[in-house]
């Protein structure tokens, strides 16, 4: 009876705030409440949650749903990751993605690895020394804020600029989408071996003009990480605990660091997936958290329209932004949602017209394929219906 009471009280208090206007807020954990009480149809998340389950999307390991500013929807799936282990690469380490004790949780913790959802944390430090005048626009030139690296001749490198660099279309040569992360002759595996990753990317030679053509390349987000050193006179790591991470509530997080001492800032940062929800709830808030902009005015939409094509010719693949995937409707004619993405199926996807956040986190890098970002996309917009209360 007690506990039926509370939950009544709860419920009248969270009305009585919607009433007002007021915005939830996360503060040690998420408002709770349910798919129903949130406007949305729980069936299409329970089909998935029982397709998860029962294994038939690969190792996923966790699923997470933020409505309205609460969460309505959250399951975890446990694996065997270090009998999975057996039997592959034996050398132990932060960079052999088979390694139990650093993929995908750090050292048997619930902090996930986000992989290249790094990225998108990575943008969203530029977008906050913008905000905060330490950095002067996004057309200023890399090289700028690389002095003492040795540079090439070649007067297209002089050209990159930071937004060259944001969306992937800085010309340099590069290949990490033809062969596995585990492959050695993967360039983003020869950059993680190198002493230095910053010189390893300045020494890649020029395919194209800055600004003409996307490739998938890991390595400038890495100059992105030392042009955020550079502008604001920290470690990006420490820059993030600072202006991102203690604002939104986030305490606890592991971010590795290169031989030269910068974040991993192209895959290595691992959170909690409720934690990883903030900056999906920062995003769907333009920005805003608590009443304090992070992050400039229109920050949010120009980092996460379709800028580049990925796939040229192409209409229906995601787009990118500014290191955030820009997702298109079934029939490929809308971008109602964007993504965060990294290696072994770690997706962030906010969908701002339903007031959207959604969390799913795995491993998918053994025998099985894991679940589609279509897949992810449709069963989360299907639940949500048309509206939402951003």
């Amino acid at each position: 009876m007690k506990s039926l009471l509370v939950v009544s009280f709860l419920a009248a208090a969270l009305a009585l705030r919607a009433e007002k206007g007021e915005k939830p807020w996360p503060a040690a954990a998420w408002p709770r409440s349910t798919p129903a009480a949130q406007g949305m149809d729980a069936a299409p998340l329970e089909l998935l949650h029982g397709e998860l389950a029962d294994g038939r999307h690969g190792y996923v390991d966790g699923m997470l749903v933020v409505r309205n500013g609460h969460l309505v929807f959250e399951r975890t799936y446990p694996h065997d990751y270090a009998a999975l282990f057996e039997g592959k690469d034996p050398k132990r380490g932060p960079y052999n993605y088979y390694d139990p004790d650093w993929h995908p949780y750090y050292k048997k913790t619930d902090l996930h690895t986000l992989q290249s959802g790094s990225k998108s944390i990575t943008s969203v430090l530029v977008g906050i020394a913008l905000q905060r005048g330490q950095l002067p626009g996004l057309d200023v030139e890399a090289r700028r804020y690389l002095t003492g690296f040795r540079t090439s001749a070649d007067p297209r490198q002089a050209r990159i600029t930071l937004r060259h660099l944001l969306t992937m279309t800085a010309g340099i040569r590069w290949d990490e989408t033809t062969v596995a992360y585990t492959d050695p002759a993967n360039s983003c595996a020869r950059m993680e071996a190198s002493p230095d990753w910053v010189q390893f990317v300045l020494d890649q030679p020029m395919a194209a003009e800055p600004g003409k053509t996307f490739v998938y390349n890991s390595g400038v987000t890495q100059l992105i990480a030392e042009v955020l050193a550079r502008a604001t006179k920290q470690n990006p790591a420490d820059y993030a605990v600072e202006h991102l991470f203690k604002p939104l509530g986030i305490e606890r997080f592991y971010w590795k660091r290169t031989p030269t001492g910068l974040p991993d800032a192209e895959g290595g940062l691992y959170l909690a997936a409720p934690d990883l929800a903030r900056v999906g709830y920062l995003f769907l808030n333009d920005g805003v958290w608590k009443g304090r902009r992070l992050l400039p005015e229109g920050w949010v939409a120009a980092s996460t329209q379709p800028r580049v094509e990925t796939t040229p010719g192409i209409g229906w693949p995601p787009r990118y932004g500014y290191q955030w995937w820009v997702l298109p409707d079934a029939a490929g004619a809308r971008y109602p949602a964007y993504m965060m993405s990294g290696y072994g199926g770690q997706r962030l996807i906010v969908v701002p017209e339903r007031a959207l956040v959604a969390v799913f986190t795995g491993w998918n890098i053994y025998d099985k394929p894991g679940p589609s970002w279509r897949l992810l996309l449709d069963r989360v917009m299907a639940s949500a219906g048309p509206q939402g209360r951003p």
